[in-house]
């Protein structure tokens, strides 16, 4: 069994949900993990309904992750497309959508969703989850992603993403008073103790370089909308970052936007955290033309514009 102590930051929180968000395993498993035994408390069974105290020690047997063969099916679902050719697509990814399957979804991702609508036209890659993929979205975030059609693209995709030629911009709604308006945010991330999922600040050995430029576009008492650039790419860089600067993305509960002291915010739900990759800019990996795609405001996530209109007073 291995072991896990729970810090406060995790009081009241489920433990399905947390099982689910610190494992990186779908609900679904985390639920039928704690029905058979498979995860204990105390050196006790709970019900996944159970609610964190902040300073247990919840022990999970490694049976969790026995590799399980993942069959990747093609899945007929309507994709918000904004560009398309023979070599590469830009689409706008909705939020509660992985990007690649893993052992316990794989199903309803975006790689899915591709194979239905490029058939064989999508680029290879030592691992058969990630056909197509040359950057990633985390689930809950929403907005442009690109993916390759042809291995010449994805290799030239990969590469501008990895020197940084290519560019990428976010929207997020952060908790609290910006006393600048703008800034770089330079400090090294490594995963959080034995999480394989959330990320923390540390200058410790195997913590690696992670930079963000953030912008303020419009402030709010208590919250701002925030234009963020990533400069390297990290797990979760923006929302380990913003966190780390005591201003966590709205709605973000695995970085501490949900014990954030903004009472007249708690009463807005969202689908976690608001943060949208709104502006993607590259080079054609065959033709060498410059590629821009800008969402607009239309086509922003429902929970981007839902917290907006509220901040601004509006209907």
């Amino acid at each position: 069994m291995e072991k896990i102590k729970i810090n406060p930051e995790y009081k009241n929180q489920r433990l399905d949900v947390f099982l689910s968000n610190y494992l990186k395993i779908s609900r679904k498993l985390a639920l039928s993990a704690i029905d058979n035994a498979l995860v204990l408390v105390d050196n006790m069974s709970k019900k996944p309904s159970y609610k964190l105290k902040g300073d247990e020690i919840v022990e999970y047997d490694l049976k969790i992750f026995e590799e399980k063969e993942l069959v990747i099916k093609p899945w007929n679902v309507e994709l918000d497309i904004k560009y398309e050719d023979d070599f590469l697509i830009v689409l706008n990814k909705p939020k509660n959508m992985l990007t690649h399957p893993s052992a316990y979804e794989c199903e309803n991702t975006l790689v899915n969703a591709l194979l239905y609508h490029c058939g064989d036209k999508l680029s290879n890659s030592p691992e058969p989850n990630r056909r197509g993929i040359v950057h990633r979205l985390d689930k809950n975030t929403a907005g442009l992603i690109l993916a390759a059609k042809t291995d010449e693209a994805a290799k030239s995709l990969r590469e501008q993403i990895k020197t940084k030629k290519a560019k990428r911009k976010y929207l997020a709604i952060a908790l609290g008073n910006f006393e600048q308006n703008e800034g770089i945010i330079n400090k090294p991330l490594k995963h959080y103790m034995s999480d394989t999922v959330k990320m923390r600040v540390s200058d410790t050995i195997g913590a690696k370089e992670a930079i963000t430029h953030y912008r303020v576009l419009e402030k709010f008492d208590g919250a701002a909308l925030v234009e963020l650039e990533l400069k390297t790419g990290r797990t979760h860089q923006i929302r380990a970052h913003l966190a780390a600067i005591n201003h966590p993305v709205f709605g973000d509960s695995l970085y501490g936007a949900k014990g954030y002291t903004i009472e007249k915010y708690r009463g807005i739900k969202t689908n976690e955290q608001v943060l949208e990759s709104y502006y993607l800019s590259f080079t054609h990996p065959i033709n060498n033309e410059i590629m821009t795609f800008e969402l607009e405001p239309k086509d922003w996530d429902e929970d981007l514009i839902k917290v907006l209109k509220i901040m601004r007073g509006q209907k």
